[in-house]
């Protein structure tokens, strides 16, 4: 049983999805800010892209915020594609070293605590995706459950 100061912190990866399948999602987990840390909002899955999603989201009464810092870099993607994923978090790692991660660390952490909030990337499984990074390091600030959707 969760007690009343334990505050939950999700992620959930659009592969797969459908648009409509994430909203559903993230709706039954009554998520209220989906907080987008994909280094290049853009997809070829139609809906996806940030203006987009946002739109969809917002139809929905989800906020969205988009973190870009919060993103692998190119080189994180391409090891992880390769299912590298040791590779991936050591780059990944490298990118959270960087001022700009930092400051996007401390908004995601105030956006969290804030209202229900899920972080967003492509990789179904979040033990494969850079995302389980970010929900970590919020958790272990902020003392969150991590739950994937």
């Amino acid at each position: 049983m969760r007690t009343m100061t334990t505050r939950r912190l999700f992620t959930i990866g659009y592969e797969g999805k459908t648009v409509e399948e994430l909203l559903d999602q993230l709706a039954e987990a009554e998520v209220k800010l989906l907080i987008d840390v994909r280094a290049v909002a853009a997809s070829r899955r139609p809906g996806f892209s940030k203006t987009a999603l946002a739109g969809a989201l917002r139809e929905r009464g989800i906020d969205y915020l988009h973190l870009r810092p919060l993103g692998t870099p190119k080189a994180g993607r391409e090891a992880a594609r390769k299912g590298r994923i040791a590779e991936m978090r050591a780059i990944f790692a490298g990118q959270l070293e960087t001022s700009e991660a930092e400051l996007a660390m401390e908004q995601a952490k105030a956006a969290a605590a804030e209202r229900p909030s899920a972080l967003l990337c492509f990789e179904a499984d979040a033990g494969h995706c850079h995302r389980a990074v970010v929900a970590e390091r919020l958790a272990a600030a902020e003392a969150l459950e991590i739950h994937d959707l």
